[in-house]
């Protein structure tokens, strides 16, 4: 089984950026822990702070992976761009969220992306990542 990881804007900075929401830990140092957690699956990684880039790669994976996870960060709120993405490709997508975003800005709480998505996860900090690859290996 093979799994993208697709983060976009600013979750470069995880660990820096805003701890008390997202956070001490950087993505990279996770993305050992999912790796560790599934020995078996192949779990691949990509962050772009351009929306543009966030497509080519859907593009790019959407047709020979199992599954992709998309933390569309900020995109996820007005990217209809992302939402065609989604919906043009095979792989089954899984919306993450590291935060509730249903606890902060009034403008977070709509996702113009999760009609495309075969689920979300949100509130559960990086956890969120695992239950979303644990989801994927349950529907294949």
């Amino acid at each position: 089984m093979r799994i993208q990881i697709i983060n976009g804007p600013n979750l470069n900075l995880l660990g820096i950026r805003e701890p008390e929401i997202y956070g001490k830990k950087g993505f990279e140092d996770y993305l050992h822990v999912l790796r560790d957690a599934f020995p078996k699956i192949r779990i691949d990684y990509f962050q772009s702070n351009s929306e543009g880039e966030l497509i080519d790669k859907i593009h790019e994976v959407g047709f020979d992976r199992d599954g992709i996870v998309l933390n569309a960060a900020a995109y996820t709120h007005y990217s209809i761009a992302l939402l065609d993405a989604i919906k043009s490709v095979n792989a089954p997508v899984v919306e993450v969220h590291i935060s509730n975003i249903h606890q902060r800005e009034d403008f977070r709480h709509h996702s113009v992306i999760s009609p495309a998505c075969k689920g979300v996860i949100c509130g559960f900090g990086l956890d969120g990542y695992r239950l979303a690859i644990d989801a994927l290996q349950r529907l294949r």
